[in-house]
């Protein structure tokens, strides 16, 4: 018998339909077809390969040589696809398996953790992976599920929600405010030392000028890439440092600065591909984080 090298699922589907229902009349309707749709898919698949799968007997059909040996490896074939539906349809609906969540080295720290808690509580069986990384984490090559960026997505494959921006305001330990006196103006805080990001501390310097406090870069002795380091760098009293201020909320050891200081505006985005937002285990975190993030 000869092999399609292309084999046309319609028209195999509708061989084993027929001789399982004993009819095309029966396999017509199993499979949602009329009569003569049917009947010409299966003569379309005699054509193809060039032999006759079913002979007439009366108003039945009687399976030939050549159809008998088709219909079993096919059944088989028939019964993987459906092996394979079901798991896949288990595996976007079920409440368990591995969620992986990239976020910033911050708000992995600082943010993450109660959305985590409530996931804990409603869907103890789900794994959360937290990839911890100021870099952005690649959605499309599925390195993570779930992304918070700071900058909106360019790829048509992802899709995304806005979350309200956090304000990024100008913090200081307690004691490294009482050694730097009262604060009244922009020029006041040149007397200060600053903590900077050294993968983009132009950036801040400018953002700083443009509100009021004309800093250069001899006003940042530390700098770090590493959001947490700068972080504990303002909490130790090092200098003076730009954190959310929701971050800035739960951490005890530090104050506004200068509430003159009009703070920067942080936009944020979660975002996921688009075909993972199908899986109801994903869709359950994606919805905590942008509900969480909204408050």
């Amino acid at each position: 018998m000869d092999i399609l090298p292309n084999p046309d699922w319609n028209q195999l589907r509708a061989f084993l339909a027929t001789v399982e229902a004993g009819s095309l009349s029966a396999a017509a309707r199993q499979l949602g077809l009329t009569q003569p749709t049917l009947g010409r898919q299966v003569a379309a698949l005699e054509k193809a390969l060039g032999v006759v799968l079913f002979e007439r007997a009366g108003r039945g059909l009687v399976l030939t040589q050549a159809g008998r040996d088709l219909a079993e490896p096919l059944a088989a074939m028939n019964e993987a696809a459906e092996r394979v539906g079901r798991i896949a349809s288990f595996q976007s609906q079920a409440m368990e398996g591995l969620v992986r969540i990239t976020a910033s080295d911050v708000y992995a720290a600082y943010i993450l953790p109660p959305v985590l808690e409530k996931i804990r509580r409603e869907a103890p069986d789900i794994v959360i992976d937290v990839v911890a990384t100021n870099t952005v984490e690649d959605l499309i090559r599925r390195r993570a599920d779930i992304a918070l960026r700071h900058l909106p997505p360019v790829e048509p494959e992802l899709i995304a929600r806005r979350c309200p921006d956090d304000m990024a305001r100008l913090y200081g330990s307690r004691a490294y405010l009482e050694r730097l006196g009262p604060i009244a103006r922009g020029e006041d805080l040149l007397k200060a030392d600053f903590i900077g990001f050294s993968d983009n501390n132009p950036g801040l310097i400018a953002e700083l000028n443009r509100r009021g406090i004309p800093v250069t870069p001899e006003h940042f002795p530390l700098m770090s890439a590493d959001g947490l380091v700068a972080w504990e760098f303002v909490q130790r009293g090092f200098g003076l440092g730009t954190m959310m201020e929701r971050v800035a909320a739960v951490t005890p050891r530090v104050e506004d600065v200068w509430p003159g200081f009009k703070g920067v505006p942080v936009p944020l985005w979660l975002m996921t591909h688009r075909e993972l937002r199908t899986s109801k285990r994903i869709r359950l975190v994606f919805d905590l984080l942008a509900a969480e993030l909204a408050g």
